[in-house]
């Protein structure tokens, strides 16, 4: 079995999490949390084995590279990190109600994958520019990034949701919970993207003699890095809970998805759509 078939499944396998998910958070199931649980394991055990397949089949073909260069395999990359950072969130907390919220970005990011006839699934080698460690470093670390404010997003919804309807905010975590959490994993996030800056900065001289270049992807790396600098200073300093705190994280997810997907579009250095 191919990859891309794996893949296919495992996109069902992650709306088939998703629904238990909610069934299990609407009606307090802990049948149907467990099941979700158990879902998106082998969802992303399955996920794994695709990631793993493809690597090695880019040896077979004469590519030889971790499969993360294009912006197929980036996508399957970003939500292989998503769930397994998801499953790590719920394996710490001992709660499944935030699978509701994530869950739904990995299957529509899939399924997107599979009936998008514009993105390119071969296997190709990397130009000279591309063959440096520092570039698995750099996608690794901005990726992570990305996933955590993903992540963070789904919380920011959770926590919008439960102020809008007492017998929402029942069924779930309070207010002050959510909020913490969010707060951790930008945190998280914003480690990782300084990062993927970092990495991507010493790439960049190695590759094309620059440390930085302002091509459209470096600059708007920047942005995003300043609003979540600029959640996590008001948090500290100025002590920005709750509505603040989800508003520039929805800001800031928004950032991110231009960062990544935006900026295709534009003449760059950085381009998986040319």
């Amino acid at each position: 079995m191919t990859e891309t078939k794996i893949l296919g499944i495992v996109t069902f396998i992650y709306f088939v999490a998703f629904a238990s998910y909610l069934v299990s958070l609407v009606f307090k199931s802990p049948f149907w949390g467990r099941l979700a649980t158990s879902w998106t394991a082998v969802g992303f055990l399955s996920h794994t084995s695709a990631f793993v397949l493809r690597w090695v089949r880019s040896y077979e073909v004469g590519a030889g590279h971790v499969p993360i260069t294009n912006f197929f395999e980036s996508l399957v990359f970003l939500v292989w990190t998503i769930v397994g950072l998801y499953l790590l969130i719920e394996i710490r907390i001992k709660n499944r109600t935030l699978g509701t919220f994530v869950l739904p970005i990995a299957f529509l990011i899939m399924a997107y994958l599979s009936f998008s006839p514009s993105i390119d699934s071969t296997i190709q080698p990397l130009i000279p520019a591309l063959q440096s460690n520092w570039l698995t470093s750099h996608v690794l670390t901005c990726f992570l990034a990305y996933s955590a404010f993903t992540v963070a997003f789904g919380l920011a919804v959770m926590y919008f949701l439960s102020g809008t309807n007492y017998s929402i905010a029942l069924i779930l975590p309070k207010q002050e919970i959510i909020d913490e959490l969010m707060y951790q994993i930008i945190t998280l996030g914003f480690v990782f993207l300084t990062l993927g800056i970092f990495t991507g900065s010493v790439w960049a001289h190695y590759a094309w003699g620059s440390y930085w270049s302002w091509d459209p992807k470096e600059t708007w790396s920047l942005i995003t890095w300043l609003i979540y600098a600029l959640l996590l200073h008001g948090r500290l300093m100025r002590n920005w809970r709750g509505k603040r705190s989800a508003l520039l994280s929805f800001i800031g997810f928004f950032a991110v998805l231009f960062t990544y997907i935006g900026v295709n579009f534009l003449p760059g250095l950085h381009s998986y759509l040319k």
